[in-house]
């Protein structure tokens, strides 16, 4: 029987230099930092969590900064997510464009997807970010990013990713996760839980695209939401009982998780609803300082010492 899948979750990268990264997302796209921690498989190399006031589901950007670490750059291709949408108000694209310009950012015109006019801005890192018009989004933005709440982004809108073969991935997001086929254009087919933004992924079937290679911008893999750890269980038996591989379910602090691949190649993670980003910092104080899972912190001199000095940008309206 199907899942219950509530929409996108987060969408996770890997990005370059962890000053720059800031910059774009706090000064740029004007998200707010929701909280800054480490990755867990890596404690020399922050993880930096970005969404709107609380950085609910549906919301939330993760970035893995691994400048000076040795990774490659990533190839965009085949079994990946390779653009990533954010909703902002319609009639807003017109005061974007030149805020993003202005900070240096690469601006593309879009064509109209599904009827609604878009925006690509490229990261410092060269990750595909898209801003979407729509007046179907109710939910509250983040205001104290310097970006008005007439205009500021309300969250994920969708993701984008390419599959050479779709069918095996159609079949199991609209058997077993529950997703419906809410539109098509071209090779694009639109899925959703809802039709509404931060519940969409977008897949491109392209045959002839290159494999795709994790790396320096690139998107690591995309989150959806489940509403308790008991679902998320049952959804992991009933995926290792149709031959996935499946990791055990890992706890993230502020929510569990579990990763499995999907058919064509794209890293897909289901995560819980909670317990959510306040469980070790008062929500009016989210990402000010470095938060570690508590049987890190005998370690926090040490991780502390390896991660790279940053601060935070200030906030300009325009």
């Amino acid at each position: 029987m199907p899942h219950r899948i509530l929409g996108l979750h987060h969408v996770t990268a890997t990005v370059d230099r962890a000053q720059a990264d800031l910059d774009f997302c706090m000064a740029g796209l004007g998200l707010r930092l929701v909280k800054k921690t480490v990755n867990f498989d890596n404690h020399h190399v922050f993880h930096f969590y970005y969404g709107t006031e609380r950085g609910a589901p549906g919301t939330i950007w993760t970035t893995f900064p691994y400048a000076g670490r040795g990774v490659r750059l990533g190839v965009k291709g085949a079994g990946q997510v390779t653009a990533t949408a954010f909703s902002v108000p319609k009639g807003s694209l017109a005061a974007w464009k030149p805020r993003l310009q202005a900070q240096g950012i690469a601006v593309d015109d879009l064509r109209p997807r599904f009827d609604d006019q878009c925006l690509q801005a490229t990261d410092p890192s060269g990750l595909a970010m898209t801003l979407v018009e729509t007046d179907r989004d109710r939910r509250e933005p983040w205001a104290g990013g310097g970006v008005g709440a007439e205009r500021a982004i309300r969250g994920l809108h969708s993701v984008d990713m390419i599959v050479r073969d779709p069918a095996a991935t159609l079949e199991l997001m609209t058997g077993l996760l529950g997703f419906e086929m809410v539109g098509r254009e071209g090779s694009r087919i639109r899925l959703g839980v809802t039709d509404l933004p931060g519940a969409i992924i977008d897949v491109i079937q392209d045959a002839n695209a290159p494999s795709a290679l994790n790396g320096l911008g690139t998107v690591h893999h995309v989150a959806m939401a489940i509403g308790t750890g008991n679902e998320q269980v049952a959804l992991r038996t009933e995926l290792v009982a149709r031959g996935f591989h499946v990791t055990e379910v890992l706890d993230r602090q502020y929510f569990t998780s579990i990763y499995f691949r999907e058919p064509g190649g794209v890293l897909f993670e289901v995560a819980t609803a909670g317990p959510g980003f306040a469980v070790d910092e008062p929500p009016e104080a989210l990402g000010m300082d470095l938060k570690l899972p508590p049987w890190e912190e005998p370690n926090r001199e040490a991780i502390e010492a390896g991660l790279p000095e940053v601060s935070y940008p200030i906030l300009t309206g325009r």
